[in-house]
């Protein structure tokens, strides 16, 4: 992406992130504060929910600052506001961290351990993204999208420690269905 375009993208996502903030009402019913400042830029810059999803995650990791308000935002409208996983969101961050990052690693040998007992043949990345953030959901009495977010946030922070951590358990699991 363009560094304008990028930069017009910073701008919505910290106003829109100050704005549900300011009056969390913006995000309508039950829905998702992510979501929210996704469709937010799918909206006002007339990209694709892809395109969107992919400019949201390199703008959150080039600016951690936007990339801690933007969480807490998420914590407020899915733990503090709705009342789920209060005790988990009145933790500090780094106790937070703490516990994402053994979910993390928890969650990743389940996996792998998973491949070695059944045989997997294939194993996508969506798939073991989606398998942590559900162990966090439900660990944490929290809904998949919070639980979702708050992995992207801790993967956002330590990206190339995660990432490889992520591809060699794909890269494992790929062998291992492949000799089966």
């Amino acid at each position: 992406m363009d560094p304008k375009s990028q930069s017009a993208a910073e701008q919505l996502i910290s106003q829109e992130v100050d704005a549900v903030g300011a009056s969390p009402a913006r995000v309508k019913g039950n829905g998702c504060a992510a979501c929210h400042v996704l469709f937010t830029l799918v909206d006002k810059m007339g990209l694709s929910e892809t395109d969107a999803a992919d400019l949201l995650s390199q703008v959150l990791t080039d600016r951690p600052a936007l990339n801690d308000r933007f969480i807490e935002m998420v914590e407020n409208i899915h733990m503090k506001q709705r009342m789920a996983g209060v005790a988990f969101a009145i933790k500090t961050r780094e106790a937070k961290d703490r516990y994402i990052d053994s979910q993390f690693k928890n969650s990743l040998d389940e996996l792998l351990g998973d491949a070695a007992n059944f045989g997997a043949e294939l194993a996508m990345r969506k798939l073991v993204m989606t398998h942590i953030s559900l162990q966090i959901a439900q660990n944490l009495g929290i809904d998949y999208h919070a639980a979702t977010e708050e992995l992207y946030y801790y993967m956002r922070k330590r990206d190339e420690e995660t990432h490889s951590q992520l591809m060699q358990l794909v890269r494992s699991m790929i062998e291992r269905g492949a000799r089966k």
